[in-house]
């Protein structure tokens, strides 16, 4: 495999607005091409947006979702693509022709849709049903997978995308800045991004602390590390409906580090060169090769009742 120049986007999208959204993810591409990258990836649900879908009815939910690969955004991405010599990772919603409504991921390149991931934890809509199966596909010679948000917090994943050849995950969110039982979790004030010009330290310490970056990085490096896998990160920044998001879109290597890493208080995009020589090099390689399945495979294996419990979406006890 060659050297692959991979670019993570941020951007503050508009809830319901498409063809904002395109036209951003259009912008960014074009100026990623320009600098010599060969992918970009954007955040979960970048041409819908997210947070404003936990107040949709089923009927508006079917207005706002797409078929994929037959929609007008799959089409939109192709052209973007095409036009730039670029591959592009983003998400939406979907629908099929039975009317049933997922969160999609997926990679485009200039011939059209190369891959496509349905979340298998979706919460944010209660019309939303799970995917059912893990995606490994490939990007210029380098086997990638996709994880959505929600889906990276059950390391077994994560794992089970790697064992099936991915040596890079594309892992897009909508993360971070929200409550949670976690201590130091919580929302940021609006306030303090309307005056991000005037005070840009106040919501820097928001936004890479405990309600931020800090939690982050409590876990997502160990996922590369563990792995021996590049970790694509891309969230947004700014207003998701009601809620401020902090961006810190990223990539990391298999050894964990941090190649790249968007800090800009605004849209914004980094590039990193993902190199062969890692995924090899890296402390996951051996640990995958020393495995011993026949200890656990009972035990991971074992019947269990999924329970998803999301704290910032839960009733207040108090109200």
């Amino acid at each position: 495999m060659k050297p692959l120049r991979i670019a993570t986007a941020q951007f503050e999208h508009h809830n319901g607005d498409k063809a904002y959204n395109r036209s951003i993810i259009r912008q960014l591409a074009a100026q990623a091409a320009q600098q010599g990258a060969d992918v970009i990836a954007f955040h979960e649900c970048s041409i819908t947006g997210y947070t404003h879908a936990r107040h949709l009815s089923r009927e508006q939910m079917l207005d706002i979702a797409e078929f994929v690969p037959g929609g007008e955004s799959i089409q939109a991405l192709t052209a973007i693509a095409r036009e730039h010599q670029i591959v592009i990772l983003s998400g939406l919603f979907e629908k099929d022709d039975q009317d049933r409504l997922y969160k999609p991921y997926v990679c485009v390149d200039e011939n059209g849709l190369v891959a496509k991931y349905r979340k298998l934890h979706p919460f944010i809509n209660p019309h939303l049903l799970p995917g059912d199966q893990y995606v490994v596909f490939e990007i210029k010679g380098w086997k990638c997978g996709m994880l959505i948000c929600y889906d990276n917090n059950i390391i077994e994943n994560v794992r089970a995308t790697t064992l099936l050849g991915a040596d890079i995950i594309f892992m897009p969110h909508v993360t971070m800045c929200t409550p949670s039982t976690r201590p130091g979790a919580g929302f940021v004030d609006p306030a303090l991004w309307k005056n991000r010009e005037n005070d840009p330290t106040s919501l820097r310490l928001e936004f890479d602390g405990m309600k931020g970056r800090s939690w982050l990085m409590k876990w997502l490096p160990a996922r590369a590390y563990d792995n021996g896998i590049y970790v694509v990160f891309s969230n947004p920044i700014g207003m998701d409906d009601d809620q401020l998001k902090n961006g810190c879109s990223m990539i990391i290597d298999p050894f964990g580090d941090v190649l790249a890493e968007c800090r800009k208080l605004d849209n914004d995009f980094v590039i990193a060169t993902c190199t062969p020589e890692k995924l090899t090099m890296a402390g996951g390689f051996r640990y995958k090769q020393a495995r011993r399945p026949e200890l656990y495979r009972d035990i991971i294996g074992q019947p269990h009742q999924s329970e998803q419990k999301v704290v910032w979406l839960q009733p207040d006890p108090s109200s």
